[in-house]
């Protein structure tokens, strides 16, 4: 066989430094007793959106966008790489072609064989549209017991169903009314003006959610509001969920939203948020959605995702 010099595989003909690893190559697909440092599983779902998305692209985005980072955090003076951090990559959920009802089922049993199999301590969903939520709380809450919501999020997400059935605005609303969650174990936060309607506003109240508007982010440390919510939470539920709709961000920021407006949060005000929450041991899972790649600027949203990822990693 003869052994060219210079031709490689397709997709594989890319430079390479010697000195430099790339936050990809950290990616090891799941094997039976496999263990890592965070799980990734990707939900692939944008069909319950009620406004055009295309978020099913999202969880390949957001891995090929890992190929623009190195594993090396100049601030810190860590390098991922030498320290053996590992991502279990146990790929994406099949999706029904027609039925959206499947695809959540789908969703909920995946998400319980992955918490089940203890692949690593902290496990990331990537979305798909806000709608798979549902499904993963479902399933955490049988494996893990009584589940708490951080939501950070532009929208309640508390739409009725009868109108549209289950969209990826009625997350929150269906597991309320379903009893997985109760209402004042979901706290939300970054909601916005002008991007909910009153009787959703209403019903948040009514059910005892505790609501952090954007002008809150904008006037108390983020730190403090994460701090609280937190001891909110810690001694009424088992674990405790990050939700993260990323058109909380500032529509300059996530230009790959479905629903993006003026006025939302800053990423190192996300990423600090975040950081806060995963200090505590009961945050043990989260989700990043609505991400809608064939909307985006040059990667801008799903890179941000990705280094959401990295920063969880380097904890």
């Amino acid at each position: 066989m003869t052994n060219f010099q210079h031709i490689k595989p397709a997709g594989k003909a890319q430079f390479k430094d010697r000195y430099t690893t790339k936050a990809a190559e950290l990616l090891a697909p799941w094997g039976e007793g496999e263990k890592g440092d965070i799980a990734i599983l990707g939900a692939p779902l944008s069909k319950p959106s009620i406004s055009h998305s295309g978020a099913s692209f999202a969880p390949d985005a957001i891995r090929k966008c890992l190929n623009s980072f190195t594993t090396y955090n100049i601030e810190k003076g860590t390098d991922l790489a030498e320290a053996n951090k590992k991502i279990i990559d146990f790929g994406d959920i099949t999706m029904h072609p027609t039925s959206i009802e499947d695809c959540h089922e789908r969703i909920y049993q995946s998400v319980k064989e992955v918490a089940n199999s203890n692949a690593a301590p902290f496990t990331i969903i990537l979305g798909g549209d806000h709608s798979i939520t549902t499904s993963a709380v479902k399933a955490i809450k049988e494996t893990k017991g009584t589940v708490g919501i951080i939501q950070f999020d532009a929208h309640h997400d508390l739409r009725n169903t009868d109108d549209g059935g289950p969209t990826n605005g009625t997350p929150f609303r269906r597991l309320i009314e379903g009893g997985h969650i109760q209402g004042e174990h979901l706290i939300q936060i970054g909601i916005r003006n002008y991007a909910n309607a009153k009787a959703y506003h209403d019903y948040a109240i009514e059910k005892g959610v505790t609501v952090y508007t954007m002008k809150d982010v904008r006037q108390h440390p983020i730190t403090d509001i994460i701090t609280k919510s937190l001891q909110q939470l810690q001694d009424k539920v088992d674990t405790i969920y990050l939700s993260v709709d990323m058109d909380v961000l500032d529509q300059a920021y996530a230009p790959g939203c479905p629903a993006i407006g003026p006025g939302g949060m800053h990423p190192d005000t996300l990423s600090e948020a975040i950081e806060t929450a995963l200090v505590h041991p009961k945050v043990e899972m989260m989700d990043i959605v609505e991400i809608d790649p064939t909307l985006d600027v040059r990667d801008m949203t799903s890179r941000r995702a990705a280094l959401i990822i990295l920063e969880l990693l380097n904890q």
